[in-house]
């Protein structure tokens, strides 16, 4: 049975929305880069089968894909995770 994602209906942001935003733009960047997933895997260390398993369902260790990114000139692009605080309240709201 296939399972639906909300995201697939209405425009919100899930976490399978994100993970494959994030593999697609990681393709991306890799074939801009001219580079095959074998060369890729050569060129960050992480094996070739866990990137085509990134690629095929978005799942990969934390610690790999940092290496990934590295390897495609992406690394500071992690600086913006996390970065931004999450308002709950008015009171909390900063200009």
């Amino acid at each position: 049975m296939k399972s639906f994602d909300i995201g697939d209906f209405v425009p919100t942001v899930t976490e399978k929305a994100t993970i494959n935003n994030l593999v697609e733009r990681f393709k991306a960047r890799r074939k801009e880069r001219k580079l095959s997933q074998q060369a890729l895997a050569q060129a960050s260390g992480v094996s070739y089968a866990s990137i085509r398993r990134f690629e095929q369902t978005g799942e990969i260790a934390l610690h790999s894909l940092v290496k990934l990114a590295n390897a495609i000139g992406c690394l500071s692009d992690f600086e913006e995770l996390f970065k931004h605080e999450i308002i709950t309240s008015v009171r909390d709201y900063k200009k």
